[in-house]
């Protein structure tokens, strides 16, 4: 028994899963990391191309394997009428208001918009939105049909379209 003699041994249980709010939290700076990738690669000349892992099925054999695609990447800045860029805030299809009333940050240049990601990514992960992330989301769940039966999958309820 010297082998074991040498090991701590505590009693201990596994952690479940991240609650709710830390995984929306989580989600959120994900994004801000792609999104600040992407600037950096614009600033710099190059191209960021993030990629997803795919399970698919040959057809011919059957077999299933993994092969990584390119991630779909938008950037949330835009150069704006002044010669400035503007940048908004995105969780999930929706614009998150950082500020009440106010959906976008002016910045000056490809620069400003590395440093204003990396800050709102550290207010992130600090917690600082965490009322703002919750209030998006509550809309998007708002949206679905609460009297779906169980045998149904739940619709998104859009906005009537005006002529």
């Amino acid at each position: 028994m010297s082998g074991l003699s040498a090991l701590k041994f505590v009693a201990s249980k596994p952690q479940q899963g991240n609650s709710p709010k830390h995984a929306r939290r989580q989600k959120l700076s994900n994004k801000l990391h792609e999104q600040i990738q992407m600037a950096k690669a614009v600033q710099s000349g190059t191209e960021f191309v993030p990629v997803k892992i795919r399970s698919v099925k040959d057809e011919a054999t059957g077999e299933t394997r993994k092969v990584e695609i390119p991630k779909r990447l938008k950037p949330w800045w835009w150069p704006s009428d002044n010669g400035k860029m503007c940048i908004t805030v995105r969780y999930g299809a929706r614009t998150l208001e950082v500020v009440e009333g106010k959906n976008a940050i002016e910045t000056e240049n490809i620069a400003g918009v590395i440093t204003t990601l990396e800050v709102l990514r550290t207010a992130v992960d600090a917690g600082e939105l965490d009322g703002r992330i919750e209030a998006v989301s509550g809309l998007v769940k708002a949206g679905f049909d609460k009297e779906a039966t169980s045998g149904k999958r739940p619709t998104l309820k859009l906005p009537a379209k005006a002529n």
